[in-house]
């Protein structure tokens, strides 16, 4: 069974990182949805550290989760003064009572296995439950932060990579992966009207391809299911012809760029996290996490499963100045550091098994 807990050397590292930027969370009240997911869970690891070694005055975060894809990781939670969790379906209204300053909206259906099973929960969720949340910040006058994709650049033409925030897309709105790249897409218009009808102050963030400790062993992505692979001895799938391309951003890094735009971003702006070197084909990266463990990994090419969504992108790439020049931002850890420490992790953490 996966080890739920998240490392504190990377949850340390991250509040370290965060600096002066930690101030702006001292007093307040975060709402944070999908707060049982990859991202969510690390959300409440860190403010509960900055709660007990840094900030002169708690936080207070309440985490929202319907649990629908949280697996065993995301199920148990102790709660503590300042930070607890409820179990609530964001596509509900969701009624606060006393001061707010935050809402981070992360709750979504990311992995291509789940949102071709669940495409309805996954419109909803970026959609109808994007509304209730932004209603919420709204009357509060919190700050909104919403959780885009770089899915909603689609198949990028060529030119345009590294993509840049504003590129406006090759999607399509029919097809398997149109119900998660076109309700990102619809999310982030709510923000947009919500920010120039209401004044509310909202940001969007665009992730680009986040790993780290603490995803499930059945997310089916790349990165966990390289590395399930690895833990059972069996060799790779590579999907395709293992030419597409990506960049990858190791958990530290992109919750540094996350936290950064929740404190200081510049209200209705969209900012792309991620780390943009090196990009690599999925070949590649199957070598790389073969030198992280040292030794030589099996591979084969084979044609894409069933479940996994048809007209996968080619290349995915960030242009990061904007958030260089606006937030500060700076991705510290690269590919193979970031590998090195993912595949411990899961190696302690996985059970390698179908």
């Amino acid at each position: 069974m996966e080890n739920e807990f998240l490392p504190a050397s990377d949850i340390h590292e991250i509040a370290e990182r965060l600096g002066s930027a930690a101030d702006a969370f001292a007093g307040r009240t975060i709402i944070i949805t999908g707060a049982r997911g990859f991202l969510g869970r690390y959300y409440l690891e860190i403010f509960s550290h900055l709660n007990s070694r840094v900030l002169k005055k708690p936080v207070t975060v309440v985490g929202l989760d319907n649990l629908i894809t949280a697996g065993r990781a995301g199920e148990s939670f102790d709660d503590d003064k300042h930070v607890r969790f409820i179990k609530h379906n964001v596509i509900e209204p969701f009624a606060w009572e006393g001061p707010l300053h935050y809402v981070i909206h992360a709750a979504g259906i990311a992995s291509p296995f789940y949102y071709r099973a669940y495409p309805m929960e996954t419109l909803e969720v970026a959609i109808t439950g994007t509304k209730n949340m932004l209603n919420l910040a709204h009357r509060h006058g919190a700050r909104f932060v919403f959780y885009s994709s770089s899915e909603i650049y689609g198949d990028p033409d060529p030119k345009h990579v590294p993509i840049q925030e504003s590129y406006r897309g090759n999607v399509s709105c029919q097809g398997p992966r149109a119900c998660y790249d076109e309700s990102k897409r619809v999310g982030e218009t709510l923000c947009y009207i919500y920010h120039n009808k209401h004044g509310t102050h909202t940001n969007v963030i665009r992730p680009f391809n986040v790993f780290g400790p603490g995803m499930q062993e059945t997310d089916y992505r790349v990165m966990p299911n390289f590395a399930s692979r690895i833990k059972g001895g069996q060799p790779l799938h590579i999907y395709g012809r293992g030419d597409q391309t990506r960049t990858f951003c190791y958990i530290t890094d992109a919750m540094v760029g996350f936290l950064l735009v929740v404190a200081r971003g510049v209200a209705g702006e969209a900012y792309n996290i991620g780390n943009p070197v090196p990009e690599i084909g999925v070949l590649d990266l199957a070598r790389r996490m073969g030198r992280a463990i040292g030794r030589e990994l099996e591979m084969n090419i084979v044609e894409y499963p069933d479940s996994y969504p048809a007209d996968e992108p080619q290349r995915r790439c960030p242009d990061i100045r904007k958030a260089r020049l606006q937030l500060g931002y700076e991705p510290r850890v690269d590919l193979d550091e970031g590998l090195r420490r993912f595949l411990s992790w899961t190696d302690k953490c996985y059970t390698g098994k179908e």
